[in-house]
């Protein structure tokens, strides 16, 4: 029996987090309406014994394990690539965006009657005034750069159908995936829905990025570089 959507969580030594989560993970399958991807992403906590005894706990979780991190967007992707949904997305394993949120999401696209046109993702609420500085700055750049309005890019969950996934040709290894799916939605004249979220602060285990200001500027300087090589490469596919 094929699930009809998969979710993937990316955990990069998210012990702390799995053991808080770990009741809800295991009844999420059926929230959802079908499987459940943890990507153990080259984690060297217990992530991964934890991921393993979820998955002894329901079948409909499986586990991906990655050896070594070399990359958030590599993570999902190796996640997306075994998903067997007809629907797929991923959503972070910190806790800041509860995972059963994914649900409406998925259900925007079974209802839609054409899904394989629709992209799907969360809308934050409430956020610290720097994190919405930081924010507006990357959709300004980002909105000029690949002249189309982009907002709360890195937004969870982000939900599209299988097909649509089927058409990425080199996705990103790090954390200008969200980017990626974002700006090739667009591109391919998806319908972008936005759902609103509740977002809330990470309480445990620590991220592997987001530390402070000086953390916020190297990512910045990483994505600015990263968005013009994927504005290249979409001005050059276009040309073939």
């Amino acid at each position: 029996n094929m699930p009809i959507n998969s979710l993937i969580i990316p955990c990069y030594n998210e012990e702390k987090n799995l053991i808080n989560q770990f009741d809800q993970l295991i009844t999420l399958t059926s929230k959802i309406n079908g499987e459940l991807i943890l990507v153990n992403n080259g984690s060297i906590d217990s992530t991964r014994k934890i991921l393993n005894k979820l998955s002894k706990k329901n079948p409909q979780i499986r586990i991906e394990n990655i050896k070594k991190n070399i990359g958030y967007g590599h993570g999902i992707v190796c996640g997306l690539k075994i998903a067997k949904g007809k629907y797929i997305g991923w959503t972070h394993a910190d806790g800041q965006t509860d995972h059963e949120e994914a649900t409406k999401g998925f259900k925007l696209l079974e209802q839609n009657p054409y899904p394989k046109n629709l992209f799907v993702m969360g809308k934050r609420g409430k956020r610290k005034l720097s994190e919405k500085i930081f924010e507006l700055g990357m959709s300004i750049f980002e909105s000029v750069l690949f002249k189309t309005i982009l907002y709360d890019i890195t937004a969870q969950p982000k939900i599209m159908s299988k097909a649509f996934f089927n058409t990425w040709k080199k996705p990103p290894n790090d954390f200008s995936l969200d980017l990626y799916a974002y700006v090739l939605a667009k591109k391919k004249k998806l319908s972008i829905k936005k759902f609103n979220i509740l977002y809330k602060e990470r309480i445990l285990g620590i991220s592997s990025w987001n530390f402070g200001l000086i953390s916020k500027i190297k990512l910045s300087i990483k994505t600015i570089f990263y968005s013009f090589k994927l504005y290249m490469s979409i001005k050059n596919e276009a040309k073939k």
